[in-house]
């Protein structure tokens, strides 16, 4: 497979009409073998809510009163309806959640206290969307790329694994893609094949947001019929094409087209993506943004059993982020200034739109059977200071110690998994890898055989590492 921005951009209706689904997350059907290692799961799905930047876990789920005041920092905890479970001030309505949170307090991206990897975006968005360690190639920086070899991304894994969903994509990103470089690594299907990366779907930041889907909208002034049309000639097209294409290729390219048109077709498809269908008593309770109305398509994705959805956190209004001095490459990349663009910009809007969600699933009845999980590249470094112009009130990166939320899919919420020692720097109790995080999601969505075969017909393991938190359940 070659990472190239044809393969991994948001698909043009040319490109998706004509060249194929690829990349729509298992849209296409699958070769024998591959066939033959799905699995039949429970049908669960996954909500992955990744907090682009690296969120400071000191600041908000894992905090440290007693320590001093250049590493508590200004913030105070509060008390929460679980007895034993502080959160931050500014998350006054995640603290009337937590009898549904499994909080893991011990996530680590180090062997010990030896880095894997350097300690940058990358290599942590890698580690943690992978479960894999970055290679000695992480060294290249920030700029290192997407590469064929890579692990895929577990989203792809589920997508790969799960039962195709008859109308639906396997596997959807949105309000957009992870972009430090063109193809920043791990997120990502690699060697199970393009048909098992992510559905991209862009949010834009207006008032309401309005989602752009380019492969399931018609260009002005074509009809059903004149779709069909087109349907009609690629048949011919193809029918000389076969003369000297490779058989196999050609097998695939029609699936994919029919596919493609299958997805045009399909009323059900654009009413899964259609939130203005929802009450606005109901648009409210999430909160105005791309963040808030992500996180509620992702519920109606997941209500029509789409396996996984991942949300990569979008600034609201990066004028805003420079102004109360956000200076990071992400939203939660609090490298200046950490604390006002914690308290007036990111963490009223997370409090207000995950707890919205977690009750909205919750009255739905649907919680015990989504995965909600809050995620990110890094945590904070615990001392205040950062080395960059601007940092004196900032945090640096810190892959050695971090939180990840868990909520719903069998968990037992109301619950603390692990610790990290009194100045959140290193876990001291129960230590937890991303590999861990990746086979607890895989147990949770029935996954227990992670045999794979790659395009070329090979067998591989996807995940020898880590074990799931049973005590989580």
């Amino acid at each position: 497979m070659q990472c190239n921005s044809l393969e991994h951009r948001i698909w043009d209706r040319r490109t998706f009409l004509i060249a194929s689904a690829a990349g729509l997350g298992g849209l296409g059907q699958l070769h024998p073998l591959r066939a033959a290692q799905r699995q039949q799961p429970p049908d669960k799905s996954t909500i992955l809510i990744w907090l682009d930047g690296g969120a400071s876990h000191i600041d908000t789920w894992d905090m440290k009163p007693q320590a001093p005041l250049e590493i508590r920092g200004e913030f105070t905890p509060i008390e929460t309806t679980t007895p034993g479970i502080n959160l931050c001030e500014h998350l006054p309505l995640l603290a009337q959640q937590t009898h549904h949170l499994s909080i893991v307090r011990s996530v680590t991206h180090a062997d010990g206290k030896l880095m894997q990897g350097p300690n940058n975006h990358a290599s942590g968005y890698y580690h943690g969307l992978t479960a894999h360690p970055p290679d000695p190639s992480f060294s290249l920086g920030e700029g290192r790329r997407a590469r064929p070899d890579d692990h895929p991304f577990m989203g792809s894994v589920v997508a790969y694994k799960r039962k195709l969903h008859p109308s639906l994509p396997q596997l959807v990103m949105l309000p957009r893609k992870i972009r430090v470089v063109d193809d920043t690594p791990g997120q990502y299907a690699t060697a199970l094949g393009t048909d098992f990366d992510p559905l991209v779907i862009e949010g834009n930041l207006g008032q309401p947001p309005v989602f752009t889907l380019p492969a399931l909208e018609l260009q002005s002034g074509v009809s059903r019929q004149r779709l069909h049309d087109r349907r009609s000639l690629l048949k011919a097209l193809d029918r000389s094409h076969r003369q000297w294409e490779d058989s196999s290729a050609g097998d695939r390219l029609t699936r994919h087209q029919q596919r493609a048109f299958s997805l045009l077709y399909s009323q059900r498809t654009k009413t899964a993506f259609d939130i203005s269908r929802e009450p606005e008593s109901v648009r409210m309770q999430y909160g105005q943004g791309v963040n808030a109305m992500s996180l509620l398509m992702a519920r109606r994705l997941v209500e029509v059993g789409v396996p996984f959805v991942t949300v990569i956190w979008k600034k609201e209004d990066p004028a805003l982020h420079k102004k109360k001095a956000c200076i990071g490459t992400g939203s939660w990349d609090t490298h200046g200034n950490n604390f006002n663009c914690l308290k007036e910009i990111l963490l009223p809007n997370f409090d207000r739109m995950f707890s919205a969600l977690l009750d909205d699933l919750f009255q739905r009845g649907m919680l015990d059977n989504t995965l909600v999980m809050v995620n990110s590249e890094m945590g904070r470094k615990p001392r205040i200071g950062d080395r960059r112009p601007g940092g004196t009130n900032g945090r640096d990166h810190w892959r050695q110690c971090m939180s990840v939320l868990f909520a719903g899919g069998g968990t037992k919420g109301g619950q603390i998994y692990g610790s990290s020692d009194r100045f959140a720097e290193y876990p001291i109790d129960q230590p937890v890898t991303p590999a861990d995080i990746a086979q607890t999601v895989y147990q949770t969505m029935g996954i227990d055989n992670l045999e794979a075969i790659d395009g070329s017909g090979n067998p591989f393991n996807l995940l020898e590492q880590g074990q799931p938190l049973q005590g989580l359940f």
